[in-house]
């Protein structure tokens, strides 16, 4: 790995070139309280934004409040989340969560996190039963509170690794806090969420999974890994052109 301070110019240099491509800052996709965000965000694990929201509002239209889903039977809860992954065990999650906070606070919110700094606020949640550092860093940023916080889903992840910001060994988790350590210590909220959003949509856009489309990259300049699959896609026509082309031996 490059030294930390190359790192960090690295860093900010693709955030620079990719808010150039999607336009920062970015509108921010909910108005949701701390709480809400919260179930939201279980909601959405290993499951499409669509079917998550689907089975949020779902959750909505059924309980007036999370205190009444609290005591919602299970099997309830399960059936109404029924298109996300993993209903029956994100539905006694759900309820396991939302009843740790309102035995420790005395009631069912994260507004106090809004005093906390980051560091505090994620540790607290991340206190909470089945809640990792994607799940703390979403509620804080997403949420009302918008918060200085980091999160690193997947396609996020992958542009990290593929450009060399994180070891290609590092799981999600460990990412968090190694690319929130790049960014500026002064960057407010807004900026934070437009990284990650900028990172998150190139990965949708052009960083795929399989076939990234390496060729009108805006960072294949600064992507070891792009640079290879260039190189390797084009050793197969290089070849195709000198093929029974070679000079005879002497």
């Amino acid at each position: 790995m490059a030294p930390a301070e190359d790192l960090k110019a690295k860093a900010l240099d693709i955030h620079h070139r990719l808010c150039g491509v999607f336009g920062c800052p970015i509108p921010y996709f909910h108005a949701l309280d701390p709480v809400s965000e919260l179930v939201s965000s279980l909601l959405s694990h290993r499951t499409r934004n669509a079917d998550s929201g689907r089975a949020f509002k779902a959750l909505r239209a059924r309980y007036p409040t999370w205190e009444a889903l609290c005591e919602a039977p299970t099997s309830e809860v399960q059936a109404t989340i029924a298109g996300v992954t993993w209903p029956e065990l994100k539905a006694p999650r759900i309820q396991a969560v939302l009843r740790a906070i309102a035995e420790r606070r005395g009631a069912l919110s994260l507004d106090f996190l809004g005093d906390r700094p980051v560091a505090d606020a994620r540790a607290w949640l991340e206190s909470l039963p089945g809640i990792g550092p994607k799940t703390s860093a979403a509620v804080l940023s997403f949420s009302l509170l918008r918060k200085a916080a980091l999160p690193v889903d997947s396609h996020h992840h992958r542009v990290a690794q593929r450009t060399g910001l994180i070891p290609a060994h590092m799981d999600v988790g460990s990412s968090h806090a190694a690319l929130a350590a790049l960014l500026p210590r002064d960057w407010d909220a807004q900026a934070v969420y437009d990284h990650h959003e900028v990172f998150m949509l190139h990965g949708q856009q052009c960083c795929y999974f399989r076939n990234p489309a390496c060729h009108c990259c805006a960072l294949l300049d600064l992507c070891p890994t792009g640079q290879r699959l260039v190189a390797e896609q084009a050793r197969p026509h290089a070849a195709e052109r000198h093929d029974g082309k070679l000079p005879a031996a002497g």
